[in-house]
């Protein structure tokens, strides 16, 4: 896959997690203006490969704010990122005017949480930019009963939308959204046969760190995040999005080493 001008291949990539939001679940990762260069330098020097930037909370009851909030949280630290610094940058938004301005600031690939289906631009702008686009699976009711279906008919409708738009296909990765839409059984049958989705065509995103299917406290949640990540490594996934990135590099580092 391609974001930005490099190649990810035959690996396991870390994207680091960098919220710009005062409620995002793990209060660990929000960033202000003020720390995001901080933050991203020690990213990158623990082995980030791509900047995730957040500038809305997608957590259980999140509030939702509008799209020129979003760029009025995200406008200054994205420049600041770009400016400073040569990694790949993925802007999470499922709004296609977030994602224009995103773009137009240096952003690399969009991360869309409602897979291209929120904005019916969004497909789009992003091809139009020539950019990069995570594609994640989510529904408006919980799903029931089977997931597989379900979770691979959306995927790969969305890969239709992306294509008949114009992104390459090369600049394409599937998320089957953990988290999202699912009961905690459901997400760890989604995370124990991830490598089901591979079938689709397209290199994986798997977001599982700290997240509620591993119970407890979310400060706790660190040793089954990876866990998750060497499930992933496992299923040759391309990228985990986490927030800590020492630890997970370490994990994907040891799994490569040993296998």
């Amino acid at each position: 896959m391609i974001i930005g001008n490099k190649k990810f291949e035959n690996y396991t990539y870390v994207m680091a997690i960098v919220n710009l939001t005062p409620d995002s679940f793990y209060e660990g990762s929000r960033n202000t203006e003020y720390t995001v260069l901080k933050t991203c330098e020690r990213a990158i020097k623990e082995g980030a490969s791509v900047i995730d930037i957040g500038a809305q909370s997608t957590r259980p009851g999140y509030v939702e704010v509008s799209a020129d909030e979003e760029i009025s949280r995200f406008e200054r630290p994205l420049r600041l990122i770009k400016e400073n610094f040569g990694i790949p940058v993925s802007a999470d938004t499922y709004f296609s005017k977030s994602a224009k301005a995103a773009l137009e600031l240096g952003a690399d690939m969009i991360n869309d949480v409602w897979g291209l289906t929120h904005d019916e631009d969004m497909a789009e702008i992003i091809a139009k930019h020539k950019a990069s686009v995570c594609i994640m699976h989510n529904a408006k009711k919980p799903l029931e009963g089977d997931i597989w279906n379900p979770v691979m008919s959306f995927l790969k409708d969305s890969v239709s939308l992306a294509l008949g738009a114009g992104i390459e296909k090369d600049k394409i990765c599937l998320d089957g959204g953990i988290g999202f839409a699912k009961n905690r059984e459901q997400n760890l049958e989604l995370l124990n046969g991830y490598d089901r989705l591979s079938a689709l065509g397209y290199p994986l995103l798997l977001g599982t760190s700290r997240k509620s299917l591993f119970g407890g406290n979310i400060a706790d949640r660190l040793p089954q995040t990876l866990e998750s990540t060497r499930l992933a490594a496992k299923y040759k996934t391309l990228f985990v999005r986490v927030h800590d990135v020492k630890e997970n590099v370490r994990a994907v580092e040891e799994y490569y080493e040993h296998c």
